[in-house]
């Protein structure tokens, strides 16, 4: 059977008694091995108890396929259901699973590990044909669900979150869900003794400072800021922050306000554009991003980038002090900026 995504989790913490076997599989690995493991306590609650759980991986299966079944009917020495677990399991699986699910050994939980499997061949349209098995599909985290992920996540560390912070730490958070796991027990840690976590504790843990200082640099120079131009850079230089790294982030950053603005000159909406943007913009940036994309026109995007493509061929090729460069191209930036 498929289990819809809107279920997984549901699902995972309270599978039906009847089933014999569970595929967990799909991009976010962090979110796959967590869900593989809610679904094997809710038969041990130790997985590390070796008499209870039978740990392999496709190598093991393939090279001696009996063992599934030979571990699936095993009993356990001290008494109690058994787990078989399965990791990094293929397609080339599929018939040794069709023949197990077709006569089904002893009454361990059977749960298998996968990856990115396409749909409608294998391994994956077998569990999701099965009557007794089960296809649990497992991709990055929406922002709907990272809300929930990140308020559950403080909630059971006792602390509540500014609505701030919470929006913060959404829009770092996501790629995997074993790496949002650990990114929020850090930050439970460090909060650990105040009653609520705050943007300043999302940012000290989980944000790249290196980063945010780069872009409040970007973004003064595209806004025409002068004066907080010349502060962000000379944090950055404090900071010994590569200069070229400032100078290819920046080219990054216009060749996106470029692109906001040819999809407005072709007739979409300039909030509409941005949010077309990939990877998506953090909302932090929003306010600012939208005036330089609407303050710049394409020929001065244009202008602006070649600037910057010539201040990074300076850093390379000539022994101009390559702070002076990038300094230099940031305010020529900022100037055009300013004067519209």
């Amino acid at each position: 059977m498929i289990v819809k995504s809107s279920d997984a989790d549901r699902y995972a913490a309270k599978p039906p008694k009847t089933l014999v076997a569970a595929l967990v599989f799909g991009p976010d690995t962090g979110l796959v091995r967590e869900r593989a493991e809610t679904l094997m306590k809710t038969v041990v609650d130790d997985l590390s108890d070796a008499f209870r759980v039978s740990d392999l991986d496709d190598s093991a299966l393939s090279s001696d396929p009996a063992r599934l079944a030979d571990e699936a009917a095993a009993i356990s020495m001290l008494g109690g259901r058994r787990v078989v677990r399965v990791r990094g399991a293929g397609n080339n699986l599929a018939k040794l699973f069709e023949s197990f699910l077709e006569e089904p050994k002893g009454d361990a939980l059977v749960v298998v590990e996968g990856g990115d499997l396409a749909k409608g061949t294998g391994l994956r349209k077998l569990f999701e044909d099965a009557d007794n098995a089960a296809a649990i599909a497992c991709y990055p985290d929406t922002a709907r669900d990272l809300f929930d992920v990140v308020r559950e996540a403080m909630k059971s560390a006792g602390l509540a979150i500014a609505p701030d912070a919470l929006e913060d730490a959404v829009g770092r958070l996501g790629s995997d869900r074993g790496v949002t796991r650990r990114e929020l027990e850090k930050l439970a840690l460090y909060a650990h003794g105040s009653k609520q976590v705050t943007l300043e504790d999302v940012r000290a843990v989980i944000g790249d400072e290196a980063e945010a200082r780069v872009e409040e640099a970007i973004d003064a120079a595209g806004s025409g800021d002068l004066v907080r131009l010349d502060l962000a850079l000379e944090r950055l230089w404090v900071a010994a922050t590569s200069p070229v790294q400032v100078v290819r982030q920046a080219m990054s950053h216009f060749q996106r306000v470029l692109l906001v603005a040819t999809e407005t000159r072709r007739g979409a909406s300039i909030d509409d554009a941005i949010r077309k943007l990939r990877p998506p913009l953090h909302f932090s940036r929003a306010a600012s991003f939208k005036n330089q994309a609407q303050r710049w026109s394409e020929p001065r995007l244009t202008d602006a980038l070649d600037q910057l493509l010539e201040a990074e061929a300076l850093t390379k090729t000539t022994a101009v002090p390559s702070e002076a460069v990038c300094a230099r191209t940031l305010f020529t930036i900022a100037a055009m900026a300013k004067a519209r």
